[in-house]
């Protein structure tokens, strides 16, 4: 399913009582499991451990498990598109990847362990590294990185390919994807808005089907 922009202040006006899209098609589809926003630019892809939430309320979010989640999904998401072997990248919570614990220990009591257990599963992971070096050359390293909040990630990725990106709707039962990209009230009616993004969800839609139903 490829859906297009949409509005989340329009949607809770509307009566959607959940935060997000992404829970709303959760509970429609009876869905209890771990789910994460997947975006995506040409290139590389990106999974976060949590998403839409206060940040006060991120580190009392983020738990071993949900890195493993989050990895696990990312991984698999890039193998359904593709990629072989896909090699992944985690980023750290804390400035400067926690600096040994002087800026936090989320990295050593946390994240760290999940990634080793995500490993031992056979998944190809590194980390944790500091989030404002990780994305610098990513590309050439890596064909996703797993990041821990909504920001850490969307800001890099934004950054390195706004025009094109595409956002899946991580772990549902059913393959749902959209543009990543805002519903651009600004540009109604002007024949400005750049289809890219939503041929890129459409595209990625089909690829990811076609290598389910073939498998």
């Amino acid at each position: 399913m490829v859906f297009m922009p949409l509005n989340k202040t329009s949607l809770h006006l509307g009566g959607m009582n959940e935060l997000d899209e992404l829970r709303w098609f959760a509970k429609k589809l009876g869905f209890n499991g771990f789910t994460s926003e997947i975006n995506i630019i040409p290139g590389l892809w990106t999974s976060r451990v949590t998403s839409h939430m206060g940040l006060k309320d991120v580190p009392g979010r983020i738990t071993k498990d949900g890195v493993v989640s989050a990895i696990t999904l990312l991984h698999n998401l890039l193998h359904d598109s593709g990629i072989a072997e896909p090699r992944l990248g985690v980023c750290a919570l804390n400035p400067h990847n926690g600096e040994n614990g002087i800026f936090g220990r989320e990295e050593i009591d946390i994240i760290r362990p999940g990634i080793e257990q995500a490993r031992q599963a056979g998944v190809n992971v590194d980390g944790t590294y500091p989030a404002d070096t990780i994305f610098i050359g990513a590309k050439d390293r890596y064909d996703g990185v797993v990041t821990m909040y909504h920001d850490q990630g969307q800001i890099a990725i934004k950054l390195m390919g706004f025009d094109g990106g595409v956002t899946v709707q991580g772990g549902l039962p059913v393959f749902i994807d959209t543009p990543a990209h805002g519903t651009a009230f600004d540009l109604v009616g002007q024949n400005k808005a750049n289809i890219t993004s939503s041929q890129n969800a459409f595209n990625i839609a089909c690829a990811i089907g076609s290598s389910r139903v073939n498998r």
